[in-house]
């Protein structure tokens, strides 16, 4: 049988003709195999890095590895229903939360869909979970404070609204407690609140979120929420979530605090993920872009300039040490990130000094300039007084006689970690922790018994608050001390003193 040419060119012309149909490579992929929360892809050559992938049943994937004959991706979800042969659609889209006040007051998973039963949540707009950081012309300089209400802190490391403080220590010391006390402190100071769980037990998220509904911070508040039982590359998405709906509020012109509790099980899952995915393990099994992962997130906290809506998000990354050991891998990258650490020491948090902040190790690269003028005068010698304390109870443990000088350095510095300590959930407002820390650091506390200590400041502050109210409100305004203003403060504590010693029973 022979062919005709003219049939043979009609042939070539049809093919030249769909020759753009057979080019558009693509745009579905077929699952090779999946298991683990992942699978692997063939086709679908259009996928881009970091691009939502579609599966039946609703099912979402991430694009992570883009090889040469098929990409690796996570699941965002059960992979039970996924079989080999599935179709898998690519999307155009990076993953995106729904963002806005919509979200205040509720509990959502790392995707933004409600988790506590209260109902869908009717969000207007979105955002990327991944967003390029403020660039420096974006930026302006941290030197507005973002008060946590705890004196330990607010007098010895100070923490800027726009600032990355990163809270680190073992288990058990104290660490979310703190974070909780920032968020509650947050109260009518018009600043929104972001707390992100990766890796914690349902339970420990429930207890937490009731402690907000409780004291009122919920109104302010989101809790983003990836638990232990949550897949790995939720728990990885989770802290981009929520510096996504951070990052809302930023843009237009609020102040936001986002809690990352905490970015080491952050690091394991995401550890996790990318064993799976078989790329190359290195130091501690990690991958090489692990300190890539913590700070293109952390570089996202910033104070914007006024022309760029003059907002901020104020990170307070958590890091849980082995054994008090800093200098593990994920504890030193985040320290290289970070603008300061509030170390939590267990050897103090056991000896019953809490917050068990190790004065000597923590830091804030921001410093004074991130405090009120006010503050920065009362508590400019504590940490001096405290180290120098520290110095001399060592010394004084080999029973050696110490000059009266030291002795009276040694007493100052007692009431001074007496004064420092403070019940979880009760934050204190600006005027009463100046007057507490005034009241030892000026010597009214010399002569009182240690035990004494925190009887006296409780009753001085009640007292000074039925009794001196104009006082309070002064401080609150002037939010600096000139002598007027110290006498006052000096008279006010001076009559509460006598008061104290006459042994009367304080009642107000």
């Amino acid at each position: 049988m022979q062919v005709a040419p003219d049939e043979i060119i009609s042939v070539i012309e049809d093919k030249i003709k769909s020759y753009e149909k057979y080019l558009e490579v693509d745009e579905v992929g077929y699952v090779m195999s999946v298991g683990d929360g992942i699978a692997r892809i063939y086709g679908a050559r259009k996928a881009m890095a970091g691009e939502l992938l579609a599966f039946k049943n609703g099912i979402c994937g991430l694009a992570l590895n883009l090889e040469e004959d098929f990409i690796g991706c996570v699941l965002l979800g059960s992979d039970t229903e996924i079989r080999e042969g599935d179709e898998v659609h690519l999307t155009g889209r990076i993953v995106e939360v729904p963002v806005g006040e919509e979200l205040l007051g509720r509990v959502v998973d790392a995707l933004g869909r409600p988790i506590d039963g209260m109902g869908p949540i009717e969000a207007q707009t979105t955002r990327p979970v991944e967003y390029p950081a403020p660039g420096i012309i974006e930026r302006r300089p941290v030197n507005t404070p973002l008060e946590t209400g705890i004196k330990a802190i607010d007098a010895m490391v100070p923490i800027g609204r726009g600032q990355r403080e990163l809270i680190i220590g073992d288990r058990q010391t104290g660490k979310t407690a703190i974070a909780l006390d920032a968020i509650i402190n947050q109260k009518g100071k018009g600043v929104y609140s972001i707390y992100v769980a990766i890796g914690q037990k349902s339970s420990s998220v429930a207890r937490l979120v009731e402690t907000l509904r409780e004291n009122g911070a919920m109104d302010y508040t989101i809790v983003v929420a990836a638990n232990a039982s949550d897949l790995a590359p939720l728990q990885y998405i989770a802290p981009y979530a929520g510096c996504a709906m951070a990052e809302e509020f930023m843009y237009k012109g609020k102040d936001v605090l986002i809690v990352y509790d905490d970015l080491s099980k952050h690091a394991v899952a995401y550890r996790a993920m990318t064993l799976l995915l078989r790329r190359p393990p290195g130091r501690e099994a990690f991958p090489g872009d692990i300190f890539y992962l913590h700070s293109r997130l952390l570089e996202r906290a910033a104070r914007l300039s006024k022309k760029f809506g003059g907002g901020s998000m104020t990170a307070l990354p958590i890091v849980e040490t082995l054994a008090g050991d800093v200098s593990a891998y994920i504890p030193t990258n985040v320290i290289s990130i970070t603008d300061g650490q509030i170390y939590l020491e267990s050897e103090l948090f056991n000896s019953g000094v809490r917050p068990a902040i190790n004065a000597g190790l923590s830091v804030s690269r921001v410093g004074g300039a991130a405090q009120h003028k006010i503050m920065k005068q009362v508590a400019g010698r504590i940490r001096l007084d405290l180290a120098q304390y520290r110095e001399l109870s060592a010394f004084a443990r080999f029973g050696t006689e110490l000059e009266s000088e030291a002795r009276q350095s040694l007493a100052r510095g007692e009431r001074i970690v007496e004064i420092l300590k403070q019940e979880q959930l009760q934050p204190m407002n600006l005027a009463f922790e100046i007057l507490a820390l005034y009241a030892v650091t000026h010597g009214f506390l010399d002569d009182v018994d240690v035990a004494e200590v925190k009887r006296f400041e409780k009753e001085m502050l009640e007292y000074i608050k039925s009794a001196h109210k104009k006082l309070l409100e002064e401080m609150e305004q002037k939010k600096a001390m000139d002598d007027e203003l110290e006498e006052k403060m000096k008279k006010a504590i001076a009559q509460f003193k006598d008061r104290f010693k006459a042994g009367e029973k304080q009642t107000f």
